[in-house]
Parts: C-alpha cells; sequence; structure tokens
C-alpha cells in the first residue's frame, strides 16, 4: 500500500524513536485476514491480525457485517493488542463476517497519515456496501487516480488501494465481484486482496501472485489470511494457497473459484521466503524456517570463513545462522540478546536515548564474545547503519575479528510491489561493490549469498528456460516484472539491458 503521508507520533508507533535503526531494514507494508461463518468474526480477525503484526505495526483496521447492525468498522493507529482486545470495542464489530488490516506507512511519508488512509476501505454500491484491505502497491495508481479525479471521484485518502473502490463504482457490472474483476483488470503492479459484501468473503492474487494469500477452514467457516501462522492462532486448517490470477468467493454454499485474468508465469516475491514471513509459515508446502536453514547452509558453501562462533543478528537471521553453523561446523551461539520489550520502555526519548537505538534494542552477551572470531549472520543489508552499530558492539566486546555473512543478495534496487523501500542512492549496494561495502563496515570480511545460491536454497531453477516458476527478484536483479510506471513517470531509471 502507497501513500504520500504518514502516522502522526503517537504512543504505540512503531519503534518510532529508532525510525533511523528500522529504516536499515525492508518492510512488508500490510497484512490481511478475512473470515466468514463463524460466530464473533471480528474476534477471530483480531486474533488473525496478531499473527500477522509483523506485516505491519502501525494501524490496523477490521470491518464487519451482522444482519442486524450492518456494516462496523473500526480503524486505529498502533498495535493490534491495544486496539482490538477489550470487551467495549470487540462488542461495536458484531456479525458472522469480517476482514482485516494491519499497516505499514512507506518511506519518506512517516508523520503525516491521516486515519482515513487506515483500511479496510468501505463503500457503497447500488446493489450494496463492500470493504476492501490491500497488500501490494499499484504501479499505475497516480496515472488512475488522475483519471478518476478528472471524471469526478472524489477521494478520501492517499492510499493507492483507494483506487480499487472507484474503479468498482464506476464499474457497470452487475454484482460486486464482477465488479471488483472489472476494476482490478484496470490496476498494474502487485495485490493480494480481501474484501467482503453483506454476504460474501472475496479473496484475489495479481497474476504474477507477487503477494503471498492463502485459504483456511474454521469449523463451519471459511478463512482468508496472508500467511499460514494466522491460521494456527484461531486453530483453523490450511486448505490451500491462493493461486496466482485466481479469484475466490465464498459465501454459506463454499468456494467458488474464478479467474479473471490472463495467465501468466508467476513471480512470486523472493524476499518472502529471506525475511517477510513468519519462520512457522508454509510457502509453497515448505517451511519458512527450514528455507532460511537451507538458504544458510547455501550461504556457508558459497563463503566459507576460519571462524570460532557463529552467531545470529536475531531475530531474522537465527534460521540462516543454524543452517551456516550446521554446514561449517563451527559452533553456534547466541552472542546478541534482543530486549522484547524495548518499544514499550518508559524513558523520554532525549536525543541521547535515540542515540542508544541498537544498545536499547540488542546487547552483547560479552562473556561468549570475548576473544572470538566472530560471523554474524543477518538477513539484509539496506543502508547499513546498524550493521556497522552492531559491528562496533561486537569489538567492544572483545570479539578478535568479525565477519558478516548476509542471507541474500546485495539489496541494490527498490521494490514497488508492497515494501518500504529506500531510494535508489540509498542502499548500498546500489553504490558501492561488496569490496568497498566491506571496507565501509570496516569488518575482516563481508560476504552475500548469490543470487543462484538464493534460488538453490528455495528449491528453484533459475533462468527464462527453467521449467519451475520464477520469483520476483527485481530487488536484487533490477529486473522489475512489471514496470513501475509511477515511477518511472517521476524520473526512475530501470537498468539498462545486457
Amino acid at each position: 500500500m502507497t501513500d504520500t503521508r504518514q502516522l502522526p507520533a503517537h504512543p504505540f508507533d512503531r519503534d518510532a524513536w529508532f525510525a533511523g535503526d528500522d529504516d536499515d531494514k525492508l518492510h512488508e507494508e500490510c497484512g490481511i485476514f478475512g473470515v466468514i461463518g463463524v460466530k464473533d468474526a471480528a474476534s477471530f480477525v483480531a486474533l488473525g491480525l496478531h499473527a500477522l503484526q509483523h506485516r505491519g505495526q502501525e494501524a490496523g483496521g477490521i470491518v464487519t457485517h451482522d444482519p442486524d447492525h450492518g456494516f462496523n468498522s473500526v480503524r486505529r493507529f498502533g498495535y493490534v493488542r491495544d486496539n482490538f482486545t477489550s470487551q467495549s470495542v470487540m462488542e461495536t464489530l458484531p456479525g458472522p463476517l469480517a476482514i482485516g488490516h494491519v499497516r505499514y506507512s512507506t518511506a519518506g511519508s512517516k508523520g503525516q497519515t491521516q486515519i482515513r488512509d487506515v483500511q479496510p476501505f468501505f463503500g457503497e454500491f447500488s446493489m450494496g456496501g463492500a470493504a476492501i484491505a490491500h497488500n501490494g502497491n499499484i504501479t499505475n495508481a497516480n496515472a488512475l487516480r488522475r483519471e478518476l479525479i478528472e471524471r469526478g471521484s472524489i477521494f478520501q485518502s492517499s492510499s493507492d488501494s483507494e483506487c480499487i473502490i472507484h474503479l468498482m463504482a464506476r464499474s457497470l457490472q452487475r454484482d460486486i465481484p464482477a465488479r471488483m474483476e472489472d476494476a482490478l483488470r484496470r490496476v498494474e503492479g502487485a495485490f493480494s486482496v480481501v474484501a467482503m459484501t453483506r454476504t460474501k468473503l472475496i479473496g484475489v492474487r495479481d497474476p504474477l501472485g507477487v503477494r503471498p494469500l492463502v485459504l483456511g477452514r474454521v469449523a463451519d467457516g471459511w478463512v482468508l489470511s496472508s500467511e499460514t501462522c494466522a491460521l494456527d492462532i484461531i486453530g483453523a486448517d490450511f486448505v490451500r494457497e491462493i493461486e496466482p490470477g485466481e479469484m475466490v468467493v465464498i459465501n454459506h454454499d463454499g468456494v467458488e473459484s474464478r479467474r479473471p485474468f490472463r495467465q501468466v508465469p508467476p513471480r512470486f516475491c523472493i524476499f518472502e521466503h529471506v525475511y517477510f514471513s513468519r519462520p512457522d509459515s508454509l510457502i509453497g508446502g515448505r517451511s519458512v524456517y527450514e528455507t532460511r536453514e537451507a538458504i544458510g547452509v547455501e550461504l556457508a558453501r558459497e563463503a566459507p570463513v576460519e571462524a570460532d562462533l557463529v552467531c545470529p543478528v536475531p531475530d531474522s537471521g537465527t534460521p540462516a545462522a543454524i543452517g551456516f553453523a550446521r554446514q561449517s561446523g563451527i559452533p553456534y551461539g547466541m552472542g546478541i540478546i534482543r530486549n522484547q520489550y524495548v518499544g514499550r520502555t518508559f524513558i523520554e526519548p532525549t536525543e541521547q536515548i535515540r542515540n542508544m537505538g541498537v544498545r536499547l534494542k540488542l546487547n552483547v552477551n560479552r562473556a561468549l564474545i570475548n576473544g572470538k572470531r566472530v560471523v554474524l549472520v543477518d538477513d539484509s543489508v539496506v543502508r547499513g547503519t546498524t550493521s556497522r552499530k552492531i559491528k562496533e558492539m561486537i569489538l567492544d566486546a572483545g570479539a578478535a575479528e568479525v565477519h558478516f555473512r548476509i542471507a541474500s543478495p546485495p539489496t541494490a534496487w527498490p521494490c514497488f510491489y508492497g515494501v518500504d523501500t529506500p531510494q535508489r542512492e540509498k542502499l548500498l549496494a546500489a553504490t558501492m561493490s561488496e569490496d568497498e561495502m566491506r571496507d565501509h563496515l570496516a569488518v575482516d570480511s563481508l560476504r552475500f549469498i548469490s543470487l543462484d545460491g538464493l534460488y538453490r536454497a528455495v528449491g528453484e531453477a533459475r533462468g527464462r528456460d527453467a521449467k519451475c516458476p520464477q520469483y520476483c527478484d527485481a530487488c536484487f536483479s533490477g529486473e522489475y516484472p512489471v514496470k513501475p510506471a509511477d515511477m518511472i513517470e517521476q524520473g526512475f531509471q530501470l537498468k539498462a539491458a545486457e
């Protein structure tokens, strides 16, 4: 979800004091969840959103429908746990049908977002109301928005997702699922959508299947979710992934599958395997945790090093570090400990405290590190600011050497498909070679897994002639499966043809 504003400061803003450190990671921008056919559906959605909190931690919303009370909506800034656990709030969201959304705002937009930017969005049509929640990014949103405004549409938010509602309103189709098909055929980019009418739950993935969406079964009801881990929290059974280019329409009769788009080879986001998805989720029938271990194994094969200790940068580097240690034979240890409560600290955020950002979140296990040659395994290097600070902490604790091993290729290109990415010139790998990055970080060695190695680790072939489905790896390769039309219009230069 793209927008041009930001969240105002509030007590639950995601590690807001340490925005500079958070900007050194890529962030998935949304998580979506929907349930039909269960009593108190909103409670199921709240639990599902809690499990998807890693996909969006700045705001969230739930919309429900009840035959006696119609549509009901609550949208709030902050964490799910702080907004959707009280009985007084949940009582305002009755009904057996609900959808929800958690949100993370985009780079350069923090501090200005209004509550009207928080999803799900709702619209009234001639055949009844509908609500929609979107994960991804519409790459032609600016052009669509200009066209719609010229034709009389009045936008209430700065979100690209609102374009879908206005396109649906202008469709001449006679029911809401057909209008959604009509609208999404005009949309370019990446989208997984959950939507609801008075009687139906709808799920859609774009033809490339860039962003995830899965179908589950709970009691007599059905569930749609960004990830399988959110099915587990409500005791739902995983049924299958919604396929790229598929729309499912679910009501009391069951699940209807439609194919509204022209079929193209899928390009699922490979970074879901590396970082975005929770390690207890399944992707393509495979454990994300096991895939990340396999990435660590491949990394150890490609970039061996003589060392005394393999240490993850918590928490996302942990499975890859375990795989690296197993393959290399170097002992594994928790040399860095994460403080899980830093976001709730009572200390006033003065400039001095802000400068302690990394140390407030991470602390070195000095007894384990002292005198050791340490391999630090992390999922990615974006700007490099956090990596430098962690290296300094490790050296301060008495490490003899510091070697970085990164469980993804160099991130040299921004993502335009629903991931918060800095501008290209702010990406370390866009302006430096691997050796230059090593010198910039002032470490003894720095190696990234190769793109071919990453493909091997996730169990796919790479190349145009490969029989297996290819991934979207644009953030590493600069090869965008859908041209980012809006960004090109603003002057973004695509990778030159080789």
